[in-house]
């Protein structure tokens, strides 16, 4: 599975597995935010938050999406650090063209 930015290819089964749920969850609200964060971050997440992570994307999308866009106050067992993150980090939203692909990659 390659997301928008980087191959699985040099990821563990788990950590492959999280990124292809990240981008297909059903919402696509939620698969721009959770499968950019999981391209930024999943290689870098130890044991332990990827198991909050994975209980955190195991919650239903129209909760997660009000709760990272603040229309619902964020339950206090999700008010974790992991969670902050997912929920601050900004995707980019620019259309995808052949200059800003170039540009990404630096051609």
């Amino acid at each position: 599975m390659t997301g928008l930015a980087r191959t699985s290819a040099d990821l563990d089964p788990r950590r492959r597995r999280i990124l292809y749920r990240c981008w297909h969850r059903g919402i696509r609200e939620m698969d721009l935010v959770f499968g950019s964060f999981a391209e930024a971050e999943i290689a870098k997440l130890s044991d332990e938050e990827l198991d909050e992570f994975e209980a955190i994307m195991g919650e239903d999308d129209h909760d997660l999406h009000a709760w990272i866009t603040g229309a619902q106050p964020l339950p206090a067992d999700r008010d974790t650090p992991l969670f902050a993150r997912v929920a601050a980090y900004k995707p980019d939203f620019s259309p995808v063209t052949e200059a800003s692909l170039k540009e990404k990659l630096g051609q």
